[in-house]
């Protein structure tokens, strides 16, 4: 990757500095960057040609001698002559093919021996991508650790449900972040698919009919891709089918949803009036340029920026799917962007949200207040239960609770006043054990059982 150095004419104090254009190069990155770095890619081209050097000469297609030179040589490639040779001839894998040969003094021509460019390429995509896959597998594991701790913490934590942004019914903190441990369980069911999807390699020709290899061409292929520890596609044509890539493409965005909603979650609760949680917040972090107070949930905003990207290159992914013929070049260029963009952004943002868990705050006090915001009246459905328990039709209990609800929220009153004058509910329940009924501790159902079953006793 060529470097570019510039210094701003009306800044000279700033001197030369390094211009990067991409944040994922400075910003977000992370170490799922040095996977995709262009020594990288090169690196893994390289990977392969060595294998198929190899795989030639134990089928005796090419010398045992010219394997080993090939190998030697392919540790003494440069970037900067792949480059120095793309420039002139407009072509990457090519420059990387030549300036192996170069390095070759007696068997450089059997460099690359009957495979096309994308035998190549596409072998050591599959190699990148397994390897991606491997850090976002652990980042996952660690975020479900953090999610799962957090459950048996507060499996006891009683608060306010909310459903279409209203005050429902009492529920934990447990079974938030149980629910969030077991959806991130299936993402690592669907990583696993996706790696078993992708790491797939081929070396089958121009047209994926082996035609070049006389013969021998599936077992080169088996050779090969046994050697790098990845499977042989069954049938091709110039290139890997493309929905294995937009497979690991639209499991990374899913990973991505579910961290937006954890995210857009923790900044609905911290905001002020209701403020139950907050993302952590430094002693000397800014929040604002203009106004001191502010505790902006900056990092859960930003994972829910970035979830946005993650999610728009599955589109681009399924457009590579229906190339045209035995292939066309459409999927080349995009892809540059898509699989770089994708991991390293999706390993940020599992990043980030490991760091909001890591140190994630609660505010008990603000908890409880906002249970009881409504003057008991989150308790209507306890209520109505128990009515219909105690004789009174589920229809008819529900409508009366409705019109006191609707009676408690005009007044203001509390709705244990409300129901406690109220002759229809004390034909069927007394004043005593009307009180009880209101405990919002008491009324969290199996919660606590779901939670354990969910993320398994502590």
């Amino acid at each position: 990757m060529l470097s570019y150095w510039v210094q701003p004419k009306d800044f000279p104090a700033l001197g030369w500095i390094p211009m990067v254009v991409s944040p994922i190069d400075s910003r977000y990155k992370t170490e799922m960057n040095a996977l995709f770095e262009e020594g990288a890619k090169l690196a893994s081209w390289l990977e392969v040609e060595v294998a198929l050097a190899n795989a030639h000469a134990k089928l005796k297609n090419i010398p045992s001698q010219a394997a080993e030179e090939i190998s030697q040589a392919a540790q003494k490639v440069e970037l900067a002559r792949v480059e120095e040779i793309e420039a002139e001839i407009h072509h990457d894998l090519m420059a990387m093919v030549r300036a192996l040969s170069e390095k070759c003094e007696k068997y450089g021509g059997f460099v690359h021996f009957g495979a096309t460019s994308y035998d190549i390429e596409d072998t050591a995509t599959a190699l990148t991508l397994k390897r991606a896959i491997g850090i976002i597998r652990k980042r996952l594991l660690a975020t479900r650790a953090l999610l799962k701790r957090h459950a048996i913490e507060r499996k006891n934590l009683v608060c306010i449900a909310r459903t279409h942004g209203q005050h429902a019914v009492p529920t934990t903190y447990g079974m938030k972040f149980a629910l969030w441990f077991s959806e991130m369980g299936r993402h690592m069911e669907r990583l696993d698919q996706a790696e078993q999807m992708i790491s797939v390699g081929k070396m089958s020709g121009a047209a994926g009919t082996m035609a070049t290899f006389r013969g021998k061409g599936s077992k080169i292929q088996s050779l090969v891709m046994q050697e790098l520890g990845i499977k042989a596609a069954q049938v091709t044509n110039q290139v890997v089918q493309r929905d294995r890539h937009a497979q690991a493409l639209f499991t990374l965005a899913l990973i991505a949803a579910t961290l937006e909603k954890i995210a857009k979650e923790i900044r609905n609760l911290q905001r002020t009036e209701i403020m139950e949680i907050s993302e952590p917040f430094g002693s000397k972090q800014v929040g604002s340029s203009t106004m001191p107070q502010k505790r902006n949930p900056h990092k859960s905003e930003r994972v829910c920026s970035l979830a946005r990207l993650v999610r728009a290159n599955v589109a681009v992914a399924l457009e590579n799917i229906p190339l045209e013929h035995e292939r066309d070049l459409s999927n080349s260029a995009n892809e540059r962007f898509i699989f770089t963009q994708g991991f390293i952004v999706t390993d940020y943002m599992l990043l980030e949200m490991n760091k909001i868990l890591e140190g994630l705050q609660f505010y008990p006090e603000n908890i409880a207040r906002n249970l009881e915001l409504t003057g008991g009246a989150v308790m209507a459905e306890r209520i109505m239960i128990a009515l219909t328990e105690k004789g009174m039709g589920r229809q008819q209990a529900h409508e009366l609770m409705r019109n006191c609800a609707m009676e408690s929220f005009s007044s203001k009153k509390k709705m244990l006043d409300v129901l406690s004058s109220n002759k229809d509910v004390l034909k069927f329940i007394k004043k005593g054990e009307l009180a009880l009924l209101f405990d919002p501790k008491s009324y969290i159902g199996e919660s606590i059982k779901i939670v354990e079953q969910a993320v398994g006793k502590d």
